[in-house]
């Protein structure tokens, strides 16, 4: 499968939608200049909740404390379904489970094929019941059914497809020695990875970390971000189906404070992977550090600049940068949530950028033609809102939106603000919400300086017809992936990760299965050697 461009799938999709049976359903699109929606029938989501209890060594069992937490419709606030409340004691039951199955089971004995083929069969799995994952990620998440149906659930395949095909590819090498001796690296499973995903791509998180571990031949404990466990546990199930031997998988929902940290501070867990802010990141880290030195890959927040040169296409640049920054309600670590355009076009560029926010559709996530849905819950919803608030009161000019939008659900307004300074909060916090902030620039130097002048380094993007141009800033900007005309293109091969303050390691492609292996060095001597 080719690279994916999610701005030219949605784009498909939207136009499309109506083939949808979901889709089908919607009756008006409204703009968000009315409160319409709040008082519009919401489409009620055709999936049955079947499992909310945790996955420990292949059964669905209650949490050891019999305690549930409720999981929300942000749409509404309301209640979708109570799940079981992982705590300690069910990390310390699934990490038992996952060190007998490693230690023990067959899942890291197995061939590498045979491994590939139970991973090919889950995403077959996946790929059957791609309409009700959908319905559910957009249900539990509030993002656009267009987007989890068409763009992700087809990523979250095609990425299956990609590390069912590593299994049987991973090998050491042979190494030249100074002497009369044989030399060998073992590529070897690390052991049991904990895993600790977040709630703004559920299901693509869940691959991008359950993917490599597994092609690797690690046993996982994994605990799903306690706004959205849902998927998580319904992809599960379809892995026991697909044959993963019980206890490599264990799935645990809970919240971070309790079953996070006994995950990250577990004395039996090899190796700790998690994607989230980079307060927790700290957290995390430090956990780790002091329990038993486990090794620890850390994708987290960013600040992304988006730089608008003044030879760019001002049309295309202006529906780039707003995908770039709205995206998935604008709930996106590499949102490029700081737009800097050249002084040349800027007013040009600010008028057309205020008419695109102006146009973008809010509303039910499952109605056709939708662009944005609601924030994952009250307390983004309230943060969105205090950064608006602190954007008007630092002096920078609200173009449009920075309201509720309708009276119901966590919905805001696609925001704009322009004359943005680099010391505002709105410049320097990850908002994670509809918010984009247009800064100006006068010169290359001048915007290399500003755009690195951040503690994230996630990603960036450059939108230029000048190649030398394109290449001075690829260079100069500090971030793990650059954007050259485009944005939001990823793909199984493509690695994925941050400088600074964004992380430690990368995800995706060949150098995510480094994060679950070992290498181990074999010397053996050699008598009278033919060769050396």
């Amino acid at each position: 499968m080719a690279v994916r461009r999610l701005s030219s799938l949605l784009s498909r999709a939207l136009s499309s939608a109506s083939s949808s049976k979901l889709l089908s359903q919607g009756r008006s699109v409204s703009r968000f200049s009315s409160t319409a929606a709040a008082s519009e029938e919401l489409i009620t989501p055709p999936v049955h909740i079947e499992h909310t209890k945790l996955l420990i060594n292949g059964q669905f069992v209650d949490s050891a404390s019999g305690k549930t937490f409720p999981t929300y419709d942000p749409r509404t606030g309301e209640v979708i379904a109570h799940v079981a409340e992982g705590d300690a004691e069910d990390i310390n039951r699934a990490v038992a489970a996952a060190r007998k199955a490693f230690d023990e089971g067959p899942w890291p004995k197995m061939s590498a094929y045979e491994r590939s083929r139970i991973l090919l069969r889950f995403a077959d799995l996946v790929e059957k019941h791609s309409e009700e994952l959908a319905a559910l990620e957009t249900w539990n998440n509030g993002k656009p059914f267009v987007q989890a149906s068409q763009a992700e659930l087809p990523m979250v395949v095609r990425l299956l497809h990609y590390y069912a095909g590593w299994a049987d590819k991973i090998h050491g090498l042979t190494v030249p020695a100074d002497g009369p001796y044989h030399v060998q690296t073992l590529h070897e499973p690390i052991g049991v990875a904990g895993q600790i995903i977040p709630w703004n791509f559920p299901l693509l998180m869940f691959v991008w970390k359950v993917g490599p571990a597994l092609a690797c031949g690690n046993t996982i404990v994994l605990k799903s971000a306690e706004q959205t466990p849902l998927t998580a546990l319904y992809v599960a199930k379809l892995f026991q189906e697909a044959g993963l031997p019980p206890g490599v998988l264990n799935v645990v929902s809970g919240y971070g404070p309790t079953a996070g940290a006994a995950l990250a501070s577990h004395m039996d867990v090899d190796k700790v992977a998690f994607t989230g802010s980079t307060d927790t990141g700290k957290i995390i880290l430090e956990l780790a550090a002091k329990s038993n030195l486990k090794s620890v890959t850390l994708e987290l927040g960013g600040k992304s600049p988006f730089i608008i040169c003044k030879d760019a296409d001002i049309d295309h640049a202006v529906e780039l940068a707003h995908f770039a920054l709205f995206f998935n309600q604008g709930q996106c670590c590499c949102a490029g949530s700081r737009t800097f355009v050249h002084e040349h076009v800027y007013d040009e560029f600010l008028e057309k950028a205020k008419a695109r926010a102006l146009k973008r559709t809010v509303g039910d996530p499952f109605k056709k033609g939708i662009e944005q849905g609601p924030q994952i819950d009250s307390e983004q919803f309230q943060k969105v809102l205090k950064y608006i608030k602190s954007g008007v009161e630092s002096d920078a000019t609200l173009e449009c939106g920075g309201e509720r939008f309708g009276s119901k659900g966590y919905f805001i307004q696609p925001t704009v603000f322009s004359n943005v300074q680099d010391d505002m909060l709105i410049a320097q916090d990850e908002i994670f919400g509809p918010v984009q902030s247009i800064l100006k620039f006068k010169e290359i130097d001048e915007v290399v300086r500003r755009a690195n002048s951040t503690r994230y380094g996630l990603a960036a993007g450059v939108f230029t017809k000048n190649i030398d141009t394109a290449n001075t800033l690829t260079r100069a900007l500090r971030a793990g992936t650059v954007w050259v005309n485009c944005f939001d293109v990823f793909d199984a091969a493509i690695p994925f990760g941050g400088y600074k303050m964004s992380g430690i390691g990368r995800e995706k492609g060949i150098y995510s299965l480094h994060n679950y292996l070992q290498v181990k060095a074999v010397v053996t001597p050699l008598k009278n050697p033919a060769w050396l």
